[in-house]
This record gives C-alpha cells, structure tokens and sequence, in this order.
C-alpha cells in the first residue's frame, strides 16, 4: 500500500505564504504524476496544480503566478509554495499521486487533506 501525508497547513493573513508538503511512503515501484487539489465549504474538490514524472506542471488559472508545484524525487516527496494567499484560497488541501506499486499495479492515491485558512 501508499501512504501520503501532508504537513504546512495553517492560519495566515491574507497577502502571506505557507508551504506544504506531502510525502509518499509504501510499496512505490515509481510515481508518476503527483498534484495539489483543495475542497472549499460548499465547493466541490478542484485541480490545482500538478506535476508530472517528466516534471512538467500545470495550474489551475485561479493561482497562477503565485502557487509553484515542485518535488523531491528522492524523498518521494511534493511541495507546494503558496504566495500573496486570498481569503478565496480558504480549503482543505490534498495531495494526490498516481503511483504503480511494487506488485506492478498503478493506482491513485489521497492523503488525508490539511487545512489552510487565509484571514482578511
């Protein structure tokens, strides 16, 4: 099985930054994409970033320029460097990866969510 697990998450007054991080961990043959997601009250889960095996990244058009994907292959590890942060940007946010295990099967997998609240 794949683990993932968030950390960063937090309270910030709007205009301020924070960085989360996710780390994978289990039966990883290799990852192949990984992204950022979040779910606002009320809203349903949106893409916002993600970042290929290739490292290739795409964004969500709500925060470009001011979010940056990056990994750390050897630590199986995803970051994501929140800038000038909204009140809009208020969620709970997951990790995701797209992962083929040890036993050869490719699935994906969710960490648990961590929240970011933004105050005005």
């Amino acid at each position: 099985q794949v683990r993932l697990v968030e950390s960063g998450g937090g309270l910030v007054q709007a205009g301020g930054s924070l960085r989360l991080s996710c780390a994978a961990s289990g039966s990883i043959f290799v990852i192949n994409d990984m992204g950022w997601y979040r779910q606002a009250p009320g809203k349903q889960r949106e893409m916002i970033a993600t970042i290929s095996r290739g490292t290739n990244t795409n964004y969500a058009d709500s925060v470009k320029g001011r979010f940056t994907i990056s990994k750390d292959n050897a630590r199986n590890t995803v970051y994501l460097q929140m800038n000038s942060l909204e009140p809009e940007d208020t969620a709970v946010y997951y990790c995701n990866a797209d992962v083929t295990t040890t036993a050869l099967r490719r699935d994906v997998y969710w960490g648990q969510g961590t929240q970011v609240t933004v105050s005005s």
